[in-house]
């Protein structure tokens, strides 16, 4: 993230809310690339962007394709925005490989720190290097990079740091409200949908089996752990 704040690219089709939201984030800090489609939006990533806010109901493309192609990308954090807050939308936005996600109407301010949120768990730190193991998996916390017999594995930074979090408890169960907490850094006041699909995409890349993990394991009632 560059110096003068982050950098954030608005993908929202109403004219009206799309510029509330720019200027709410402004005053939060947040520098905004506007586009009111999926097709205007590609092409200002070539900019540097920290971080994508996505309305999921967008003209054309779609914003569910929109965070597939992106996630097809890299890992660029991704923020889905959605007007409804069922199970079946937000579900879908996370498996297309969104990070967070906020519903309408959406508060400025508190968008703004889901991003802030989202982003500090991006830079660097100053800490010695040093290597977690688990199964036949080597990660470097400082580093964000999870090898698998050399070759590296991967993984968006939300998941890195979730499997970071499991990892650092050697087996413990750590709980769903303080995964939250570590990982998104936010209060989600009971609601799990976010931690669960992004252990259902981490284990897709991690497990042998997906549908029978060894690796990260549910605590049913508690949370999860890792097998050491």
């Amino acid at each position: 993230m560059e110096e003068g704040g982050p950098k954030a690219l608005l993908v929202e089709d109403d004219d009206r809310i799309r510029r509330v939201l720019a200027v709410g984030l402004a005053d939060e800090g947040i520098e905004v690339r506007e586009a009111a489609s999926a097709e205007e939006a590609l092409p200002l990533l070539d900019d540097d962007v920290d971080v994508a806010l996505i309305d999921l109901m967008l003209p054309g493309l779609d914003g569910m394709a929109l965070c597939r192609s992106l996630r097809e990308r890299g890992d660029l954090p991704i923020i889905i925005v959605t007007a409804r807050s069922d199970t079946d939308d937000v579900i879908a936005g996370l498996e297309a490989g969104a990070d967070d996600y906020v519903t309408k109407p959406v508060v400025p301010g508190e968008l703004a720190a889901r991003v802030r949120a989202l982003l500090r768990r991006r830079r660097p730190t100053e800490q010695p290097r040093r290597e977690l193991a688990v199964a036949d998996l080597v990660l470097r916390p400082e580093e964000g990079v999870v090898t698998r017999g050399g070759e590296p594995v991967a993984l968006t930074r939300t998941e890195f740091r979730l499997l970071t979090e499991l990892v650092e408890g050697e087996g413990r169960v750590v709980s769903r409200e303080d995964l939250l907490q570590r990982v998104w850094g936010y209060d989600y006041f009971g609601d799990t949908r976010l931690l669960d699909v992004h252990v259902r995409r981490l284990r897709r890349k991690i497990e042998q089996d997906p549908d029978a993990p060894s690796v990260v394991l549910t605590v049913r009632g508690h949370g999860y752990r890792v097998q050491p």
